[in-house]
């Protein structure tokens, strides 16, 4: 990743208190990432930093398009995201990750970038199935179903209780109940 001086906060000159940021993520800042999850999109940053002398709370709301590739017809398309994450950030004696939205800094850092942050939350933001808007209304198959079967190496005629091509020493285990 190239560092980008304008997504970091200088910490060490705010005072205690709630402060505000603005940021217009663009295909500049995507394209900062050795990627290609999120190629382009126009996401707006709002970032609510509460300091006090021991801990920093980032509160983040992201609301924006990122351009991503259709699972399906592989056509390019904007999916809409919207998120609000919190990442807190502690003082101690050493940089440490304690959990994903946990921070251990030193006392004597001076700005925290929050680049690899905005990138990480919008990435998590976006849905698993990526549908083009025009898929994504069509109606499942069978909607009572929590799953759907994929893949399945049985043929029609084939008997589920054929039990014949079963290792024997199952059969044991089988009358344990």
């Amino acid at each position: 990743m190239k560092k980008d001086a304008q997504y970091d906060i200088n910490i060490a000159k705010l005072a205690d208190k709630t402060h505000h940021f603005a940021f217009e993520l663009d295909r500049a800042f995507f394209e900062q990432f050795e990627q290609q999850l999120i190629p382009d999109g126009q996401v707006h940053a709002d970032v609510t930093l509460h300091k006090t002398d021991r801990l920093l709370t980032f509160d983040f709301h992201l609301k924006g398009t990122v351009r991503q590739v259709c699972d399906r017809s592989l056509d390019d398309y904007d999916q809409e995201i919207e998120t609000r994450e919190q990442l807190l950030v502690r003082y101690g004696d050493r940089d440490l990750e304690l959990d994903d939205n946990v921070l251990q800094i030193k006392t004597d850092t001076q700005t925290l970038p929050l680049a690899q942050h905005l990138f990480d939350y919008i990435g998590l933001a976006l849905p698993m199935k990526k549908l083009h808007p025009r898929f994504q209304n069509e109606p499942d198959e069978n909607p009572d179903s929590d799953t759907k079967l994929i893949f399945t190496t049985r043929q029609e005629g084939d008997d589920e209780d054929d039990e014949d091509d079963t290792d024997p020493r199952w059969n044991a285990l089988r009358n344990l109940n």
